[in-house]
């Protein structure tokens, strides 16, 4: 499959390979090409630069967020929340219509330092405002409430544990959930919410998710729903 990856860090990185990883054909998409490879040194997670880290994977291509758009018929938004918005503009909405995307992003706020806030949440979400700007683009919440090394290796931790969907197509979220199963997700892995107001409840998860990471130096665990089994 054909599928254009928004966003060159390490979230966007670790999807791409993934998929490249699966046969997939992967075209990671940036503001900026010539900035962005121009990076030099190490990334906060202590990564290589950009650069290195596409030799390393020759069949991954860089381009344009158009580029990247035109070329998959699968999106997914690896962007940061600050910046998604305006990389769709970017990518056009000629190129994204009637796709289907995985919306990773979170609306989360640095600007006043950690832990972040989140800039939109309890009654909108950063995935309701990708939809309403896209209307025909196919938007599909998940895989925004862990790390990423554990969105495309779930089997990293021992037991069952749980990731949540939510979007408006029924068909766009069955082919999220096929992908996701390329991954190692088990069908009942995978909570399907409903539609995209859904990713309120899910963004709102990631102030949680920070202060956990940070009292336990590690953000290799993820969430897991227990439900009680009803009486007969």
């Amino acid at each position: 499959m054909k599928i254009g990856v928004f966003g060159t860090g390490v979230v966007g990185q670790v999807l791409a390979d993934k998929l490249d990883s699966l046969g997939h054909t992967v075209v990671l998409g940036t503001r900026d090409v010539k900035q962005s490879l121009g990076r030099e040194g190490q990334d906060g997670y202590g990564r290589p630069a950009l650069k290195e880290w596409l030799a390393a994977h020759p069949k991954v291509q860089l381009g344009t967020f158009a580029e990247a758009a035109a070329h998959g018929s699968l999106l997914v938004n690896a962007t940061s929340g600050t910046g998604a918005l305006q990389a769709l503009k970017l990518a056009g909405e000629g190129r994204l219509n009637g796709k289907v995307m995985l919306d990773i992003s979170n609306p989360l706020d640095f600007s006043k330092g950690m832990p972040p806030s989140l800039s939109v949440c309890n009654t909108d979400s950063l995935g309701e405002q990708i939809q309403r700007a896209f209307p025909q683009l196919k938007v599909v919440k998940g895989l925004n409430t862990l790390t990423s090394f554990l969105m495309v290796a779930p089997r990293m931790l021992p037991d069952t544990h749980h990731i949540f969907l939510c979007g408006n197509d029924a068909g766009a979220k069955g082919e999220v959930r096929s992908l996701l199963s390329s991954f190692g997700w088990a069908g009942e892995e995978m909570i399907d919410l409903g539609d995209i107001t859904n990713a309120r409840g899910t963004e709102q998860l990631l102030p949680i998710w920070v202060r956990l990471y940070g009292a336990m130096q590690n953000p290799m665990f993820n969430f897991k729903v227990v439900v009680v089994p009803k009486q007969a």
